[in-house]
């Protein structure tokens, strides 16, 4: 089986669209479109409905899913058992903070060979660091395995994003609370895993409405309901990187006392001694954590990354 293919086929469902997927892979749409074509050949049966907005999966799609992502990691493992090389480490996605942190290390530490991966949730990535398989992974910690070391590195603060109409919109801040009432829409959240328990915990705590309900096609599509509502908005990390078309004028308003925070830290195995990782260890304990920040009550309150010399 092409395991590009299979790549490219779980890309997709975790991006919601071909065009997202072609973005995060660096390769076009019709490299996807066809990476797709050919798997679907390969086995025999349709994985995605094609729509106006998106790719949906059908229901062998569903059935592959799993299988797909251990086609991977078994990639991942077998690699692993060959070469020690470049420090592999997992972002979970390429346009959220973590990624930027990433490359905040590799442009200061060029000498460094770096190879980025995405993995789904947080069980996914404990278990590709303690098979080796990946160095280390960005993470929001609830409870670890006993091989795993675990530090905080960075709090990311939340916006409300919205459109020019949503009566927030012309606001330069708002609190949690301010929030009550509204609807707020964020399709991608996945049950069970950790940025879905995060949003669980700061809806029940400050009473929020988030609405998670529908298919995922793709953070543009998002954009475009926000653009053309006056009552719709989301939340996003302030390290995330957005674009969107300047006919929309969506509007990033700050969210304080509390400011709510996403509690990022970094994975690894212990006894893990690769040289890149104690650098990238060392790089991240710059951060400071921010003072006065919501964070959910499983986030460790005020673990720093430790001094690896």
């Amino acid at each position: 089986m092409d395991l590009d293919a299979v790549r490219t086929f779980v890309a997709a469902v975790e991006a919601g669209r071909f065009q997202d997927a072609a973005a995060d892979l660096s390769i076009t749409q019709q490299a996807v479109s066809k990476r797709i074509a050919v798997l679907e050949k390969s086995l025999g049966t349709r994985l995605f409905t094609r729509t106006a907005r998106g790719a949906v999966l059908t229901g062998d799609g569903q059935a592959f899913l799993p299988h797909a992502r251990s086609l991977l990691s078994a990639e991942a493992r077998a690699l692993a058992s060959v070469r020690t090389g470049p420090l592999r480490v997992d972002v979970i996605g390429r346009r959220l903070c973590p990624a930027t942190l990433l490359r905040g290390f590799h442009e200061a530490h060029p000498e460094f060979a770096l190879q980025v991966v995405t993995l789904f949730d947080a069980a996914s990535a404990f278990a590709a660091v303690r098979e080796g398989s990946v160095d280390a992974s960005f993470r929001a910690v609830d409870v670890l395995p006993d091989d795993v070391e675990s530090a905080w590195v960075f709090d990311e603060p939340l916006e409300l994003l919205c459109g020019p109409g949503h009566v927030l919109s012309s606001t330069a801040a708002v609190t949690p609370g301010d929030l009550r009432g509204h609807r707020i829409r964020m399709p991608g959240i996945v049950p069970g895993t950790e940025w879905g328990a995060y949003y669980a915990e700061l809806a029940d705590v400050f009473g929020l409405s988030i609405d998670a309900a529908g298919p995922n096609f793709g953070t543009e599509v998002v954009l475009d309901e926000l653009a053309g509502s006056g009552e719709v908005a989301t939340l996003v990390g302030a390290g995330v990187r957005l674009s969107w078309p300047a006919g929309h004028d969506l509007r990033r308003v700050a969210i304080q006392d509390p400011a709510p925070v996403y509690p990022h830290s970094l994975v690894w195995r212990r006894g893990n001694a690769h040289p890149a990782l104690a650098a990238l260890r060392t790089h991240l304990k710059k951060g400071e954590r921010a003072a006065g920040a919501w964070r959910p009550s499983w986030a460790q309150p005020s673990q720093t990354v430790p001094s690896t010399g």
